[in-house]
């Protein structure tokens, strides 16, 4: 292998990393949802939400800058919502002189909210994947229920996005050898390289396409029936699961103090 992915499992010895994978997918779960039904302009309860993310995060001795230095992940969900503040009927608070644009106190209001929720919910993301491996994530996945089939794909889309990147540095690395130029020379019009994305994107289907057909067929003589299984068993205990229901309890009693204050 040529091409290395960043596990983003971190290897720790924490109560965290000792829970049961379906208590921490949920625990995520229920944070996510926290983060997405905590009303607009509640900035205590935003407050409480990052002050929980950066205690869990402590918890698993990470360090409270590991999950804010990969905040740039939410950054789509920030681009995609620059524009409320233009389009949002409220009051006017700025008024552009570009194109006699209007910047509202609702836009904005909306717009930090959207900033707020997407940036929180992928913090409590990163933290799920840093303290669980991926494979434990799909069987928790599974055992609570999800179709196979999609616990199935995702688990074989993560392990072969490595086979896949390994085939684009060699087709990358075999137009390197074949486009040798003179020095001084002018590189190739955009219409050649053009081409030749297109021919190695093509080529790099068919290789896949083929290669998926030979390994489901060396699965199947392995007897593989769409069921990954385990070697080792895991059980919650009690406690776990009754520390899982006290925090969704407080989850909710926040979001409820957030919504009648």
């Amino acid at each position: 292998m040529h091409l290395h992915f960043s596990d983003p499992y971190q290897e720790r010895e924490s109560p965290l990393h000792a829970l049961d994978p379906r208590v921490k997918v949920l625990g995520a779960l229920a944070y996510i949802a926290g983060c997405s039904l905590m009303p607009a302009g509640a900035w205590g309860g935003y407050l409480a939400l990052l002050i929980l993310l950066l205690s869990l995060v402590g918890a698993a001795r990470l360090g409270w800058a590991f999950t804010l230095k990969r905040s740039f992940v939410a950054l789509p969900f920030v681009l995609a919502a620059l524009a409320l503040p233009f389009t949002v009927a409220g009051e006017t608070v700025i008024q552009l002189p570009v194109l006699g644009w209007q910047v509202s106190d609702a836009g904005v209001l909306r717009l930090t909210t959207v900033v707020l929720r997407s940036w929180l919910a992928v913090q409590g993301a990163i933290l799920l994947t840093a303290i669980t491996r991926f494979h434990e994530i799909l069987w928790a996945l599974g055992a609570l229920g999800l179709p196979g089939t999609i616990v199935g794909t995702l688990g074989f889309m993560y392990r072969y996005l490595f086979v896949l990147g390994d085939e684009g540095l060699r087709l990358l690395r075999a137009r390197s050898a074949r486009s040798a130029r003179l020095a001084g020379t002018k590189p190739p019009g955009v219409v050649w390289q053009a081409q030749v994305a297109g021919g190695m994107v093509g080529s790099l289907f068919l290789r896949s396409l083929e290669r998926s057909e030979r390994i489901y067929q060396a699965m199947l003589a392995r007897g593989y029936d769409g069921t990954a299984r385990r070697m080792d068993t895991i059980k919650a205990g009690t406690w776990q699961w009754v520390l899982l229901a006290a925090y969704a309890a407080a989850l909710a009693a926040l979001l409820a103090l957030a919504h009648w204050v």
